[in-house]
């Protein structure tokens, strides 16, 4: 039989201070989900005269400390693995929840990659807390030290927005993309406190056979994104996507219809169950922009939207809108970006 266990409000709230932040580290370097995240801790930290506090697992922390320190971070906290490297959720989650016990963070941030997730329910079942999951913006209620954490519900039709009002700490994950990438802090000065653990205690027997990286198409560090949706008529379109996209030096992303359908892999999906991004510049390419669509793109700088419906949800986001055939706007576009690469004049409208 499974015990159910229960949240536990705490005596002393009071007691809880400071922003924490899971720091997700790969190849020696923050990754960007755990920098964004760090930022935003940092943001919250200032706003209630805090500290923006790391946590890192792993090996080398004083580099990834170092890191931390360069974006903001005021105090790190690592646990140094000695005996293997790999990643193991169990004793992860005790050392991360050591930390939970003896520091008492008020808030705590979490990217939402797979490592993240997997990490997050487990630290707030220990805490005996909660968690808000897949947050799209987060500000905090200063004088009553709250954070505040919005996320889609409802498929996605509507977005909420979340209270932590008792327990502690108030947890929450968000996408990677889902905020800027933070600046450089210069002359910031960082405490930092790493202790040596061994995971064999509480990860069992581990052996590591082999390690291949995966090849994944990242979209949320992509400059210029073209997107194609159902308005594209049939796979063959993303096609004229892929050409837009190649000629603009850019990568080819998708609306969730026609990954579903198996037009495109699931990878180039772009939305609040696939990958939020940030371009600079966002093209949608028969897209009507339902608000799943809309969550994982709205915050891109320019968006540009090509449709036969000038009513489509989308058009009111973007800063352009072709009202045109996906299957001809798209040749013409493609045509006309490389005659000025190649130095030719543009054809006149008509």
């Amino acid at each position: 039989m499974v015990e159910l266990i229960n949240c536990v409000v705490p005596e002393h709230p009071e007691e809880y201070h400071d922003v924490f932040v899971y720091l997700e580290h790969k190849n020696g370097k923050l990754t960007r989900g755990s920098l964004e995240m760090l930022g935003k801790a940092e943001e919250l930290a200032h706003k209630l005269n805090e500290k923006a506090v790391g946590v890192a697992i792993g090996k080398n922390l004083k580099e990834i400390a170092a890191e931390a320190e360069s974006y903001g971070c005021d105090l790190f906290l690592g646990a140094e693995v000695t005996d293997f490297s790999g990643f193991s959720s169990v004793a992860y989650t005790e050392f991360i929840t050591s930390f939970v016990e003896q520091y008492k963070p008020n808030i705590f941030l979490i990217s939402g990659s797979r490592e993240g997730r997997d990490l997050v329910s487990r630290i707030a079942i220990r805490s005996r807390t909660g968690v808000a999951a897949d947050c799209v913006e987060l500000d905090v209620d200063v004088p009553n030290r709250l954070l505040i954490a919005w996320r889609p519900s409802f498929g996605d039709k509507t977005i909420d927005q979340i209270l932590c009002k008792r327990h502690r700490p108030q947890m929450i994950t968000s996408r990677p993309g889902s905020y800027k990438m933070p600046e450089k802090v210069k002359n910031h000065k960082c405490e930092v406190t790493i202790k040596k653990v061994k995971m064999a205690k509480y990860a069992g027997e581990h052996r590591t056979v082999e390690f291949k990286q995966k090849e994944r198409l990242d979209l949320t560090s992509a400059k210029i994104i073209v997107s194609g949706g159902l308005g594209l008529g049939k796979p063959s379109g993303f096609k004229l996507v892929k050409d837009l996209a190649d000629s603009l030096g850019g990568q080819v992303g998708a609306s969730r219809p026609v990954v579903d359908l198996g037009w495109i892999p699931y990878e180039h999906q772009v939305g609040q169950t696939g990958q939020t991004v940030r371009p600079k510049l966002y093209v949608a390419a028969g897209i009507s922009g339902k608000i799943q669509h809309i969550v994982g793109m709205k915050a891109s700088e320019t968006i540009i939207s090509i449709n036969t419906d000038p009513n489509a949800p989308i058009v009111k986001f973007s800063d352009y809108f072709i009202n045109a055939d996906v299957s001809k706007a798209l040749p013409k576009l493609t045509e006309e970006i490389r005659k000025l690469k190649a130095g030719t004049p543009a054809s006149s409208p008509g």
